[in-house]
């Protein structure tokens, strides 16, 4: 099944013989020109509104559509049939739509570091540069958006940094001034009032710079907030939290107090290759990953001083000298992708820190989802990449259940608005539903639980990111190990 299509299913009444006799009624070719990320039927209408790859958001009415179902047969629609409208004011991929209670307004988020409100009633060119301003911009990816129904004027929205960040769209300064201890923004319709983060990397996260997959606002009681961690955990946070300052976190993720991550001084440096070959076996992943990253410091000291020391020529010294700097810049860069890929943003919004963690699943392949489930948000439930999807309960963060729900990865889980249904989707070419059952169900794989997170964990453990490669890299061609020149380029 391509995945530039979307499918239109509805329970068939007339099939007595099974308990969800869900039927497809409709293909729809969207036009789309890439991978679809997410699709949303707009609040009291026929409409659907898909965004994809492609950087364009669309809108289809599927009113004649559904209209015409009930004879059993799958029709195809193209996209002249069924389309609406395009909107092309995004620059990069857009990844996820939030509705807003009505049929006409939705906000979106995109790669591209916006997040934007779409009003249907309100035309314009957007070829002639005449798209609305957007509600927030970023300098960094974004790639996750969520809002509470019971709060519509907020919104929570993460990517590539360590931080979920809250906004508020009230602009009476009374309210914000009341809530958050802050005045609103005035150079923006939004104002940032809370940052969600953590107070230390967990001990077996891999090195590189922290990112948000997936946020998810309660639509119980609007004021908790989900935020997956890639590599990480699922944590829980609360905006009625009391916040910390800004100025008690150095660039948002202190050093861990796990005394297996902390630095040793220099002369346990120099004995840390010693240590390795004595106890290479009783040493976990994250212990090898943490001596690895004390020689990778080690030798870059070695080499700056050797750069300041040696004898030679002066035009040699200079030229060293230029390449010793650039080295030294991208080691910098290197470290501030490690803090948030770049300059972080609102650094003078308090941050609020979590209340509840959830870990067992793996979040690394792919851009996985969170979500709340049960009538009024009783349980956390998350995907994983070994094709499992994880429940757990959200007041005790004990594990509930794992259930299969991929061949390959599960990325979204999302529960039916009335029915106690649950749809699971990921890489391969089929969604799932999971409803209620009498007994043990035969996807659960929950007796296997310790096995599944010990593999999980250490699939995580071993994830070596594209800026430590290129710190291997330098800290090889600096030790003289530069390898066999490639002649066949």
């Amino acid at each position: 099944m391509t995945p530039r299509v979307v499918r239109i299913w509805r329970l068939d009444s007339s099939d007595t013989t099974k308990e969800y006799p869900y039927v497809c009624d409709a293909v729809i070719r969207t036009g789309h020109r890439a991978n679809i990320f997410n699709t949303q039927m707009l609040p009291h209408s026929n409409r659907i509104a898909s965004v994809a790859g492609d950087k364009q958001v669309r809108i289809f009415d599927i009113g004649d559509i559904v209209s015409q179902a009930g004879d059993g047969r799958e029709t195809l629609y193209t996209a002249r049939q069924a389309n609406v409208r395009i909107l092309r004011c995004h620059s990069d991929s857009v990844k996820r739509i939030t509705t807003e209670g009505t049929p006409d307004v939705f906000l979106t988020v995109s790669e591209d570091g916006t997040v934007r409100q779409h009003d249907l009633r309100a035309h314009h060119n957007c070829q002639n540069n005449q798209c609305p301003a957007p509600l927030v911009e970023f300098s960094h990816s974004l790639s996750t958006l969520s809002m509470s129904p019971l709060t519509p004027y907020q919104f929570v929205v993460a990517g590539e940094s360590p931080y979920g960040f809250l906004f508020d769209r009230r602009q009476i300064g009374r309210h914000l001034e009341e809530e958050w201890g802050m005045p609103p923004d005035s150079r923006s319709v939004t104002t940032c009032v809370r940052r969600f983060g953590r107070e230390a990397r967990s001990p077996g996260e891999s090195r590189g710079y922290p990112h948000i997959t997936g946020v998810r606002m309660a639509s119980d009681n609007g004021h908790e907030v989900l935020c997956s961690y890639s590599t990480d955990a699922v944590y829980l946070y609360s905006t009625r939290d009391d916040p910390h300052e800004p100025s008690a976190f150095q660039g948002g993720i202190l050093a861990s107090n796990d005394k297996g991550s902390q630095r040793p001084s220099p002369r346990q440096n120099a004995d840390s290759e010693m240590s390795m070959q004595e106890t290479p076996r009783r040493m976990s992943l994250d212990q090898l990953d943490t001596l690895m990253e004390q020689d990778i410091d080690h030798f870059l000291s070695q080499g700056a001083s050797e750069s300041q020391d040696g004898e030679g020529s002066t035009g040699s010294h200079e030229q060293e000298g230029v390449r010793e700097d650039q080295d030294e810049d991208m080691v910098e860069e290197d470290d501030d992708d490690d803090e948030g890929g770049g300059a972080e943003s609102f650094t003078n919004v308090p941050i609020i820190l979590p209340c509840r963690k959830y870990t067992g699943a793996c979040n690394i392949e792919t851009v996985k989802d969170v979500n709340f489930l049960g009538p009024s948000d009783e349980f956390v439930v998350s995907g994983s990449d070994d094709g499992n999807f994880f429940i757990w309960d959200k007041a005790s963060g004990k594990l509930c259940d794992i259930l299969e729900g991929d061949g390959h990865v599960v990325n979204v889980i999302e529960g039916h608005p009335y029915l106690p249904l649950i749809a699971v989707s990921g890489i391969d070419t089929t969604v799932k539903l999971f409803a209620p059952t009498h007994g043990q169900s035969a996807f659960s794989r929950l007796e296997n639980s310790d096995a599944i997170i010990n593999h999980n964990e250490e699939s995580s453990s071993r994830r070596v990111d594209l800026a430590t490669l290129m710190m291997y890299a330098r800290v090889a061609r600096r030790a003289g190990i530069d390898g066999d020149e490639c002649t066949t380029q």
